[in-house]
């Protein structure tokens, strides 16, 4: 062990995506399509998202040998909104770590900004992520990331994650 380096604790962590990874984003797509882009709209509707029966799944098995948490670059203020759809939906309760409301960095830089400072004191086992670049980074930086690639293509979501910075 290093000297900056401390022994970490607890269970590995399962880190979870949520739109387009466990939540089925589709029906919200509209409203990124538009110029000027909807984001009120398009997170307004989150609630109503179906579950990813894919990733679902993955997060409840995960749950058997890890923590659950969840990364998301949904803003802040939808925290009361995502809890709720994860408690509806049943996935394991976890932390959730989401964007700041003025937070404009691409998902690429807040994720993994966020996969090291947990990885500091805790094992991170796995990333599911449907965001290519946030895999391609994380993977690089040396975690184990599975694609998330059950979700329907979402141009127009994956255009604005990267050049909006708003999920």
């Amino acid at each position: 062990m290093t000297q900056n380096s401390s022994p970490k604790s607890g269970r590995p962590l399962a880190v979870f995506d949520l739109d387009n990874t466990l939540a089925d984003t589709a029906h919200r797509q509209r409203f990124l399509e538009r110029k000027p882009r909807d984001w009120a709209a398009f997170f307004a509707a989150a609630p109503h998202d179906p579950p990813l029966t894919e990733g679902v799944a993955l997060a409840l098995e995960s749950a058997k040998e890890c923590e659950v948490v969840y990364l998301t670059g949904r803003p802040e203020r939808y925290r009361r909104d995502t809890v709720a759809w994860l408690a509806a939906h049943g996935l394991p309760e976890g932390r959730i770590w989401m964007r700041r409301d003025d937070d404009r960095r691409p998902a690429r830089s807040t994720k993994l900004e966020t996969l090291r400072r947990l990885a500091q004191k805790r094992e991170i086992r796995v990333l599911v992520d449907d965001d290519e670049l946030v895999c391609q980074d994380a993977e690089r930086a040396g975690f184990r990331v599975v694609r998330a690639r059950w979700a329907a293509e979402a141009s127009a979501l994956k255009e604005a994650q990267e050049t909006e910075g708003r999920t």
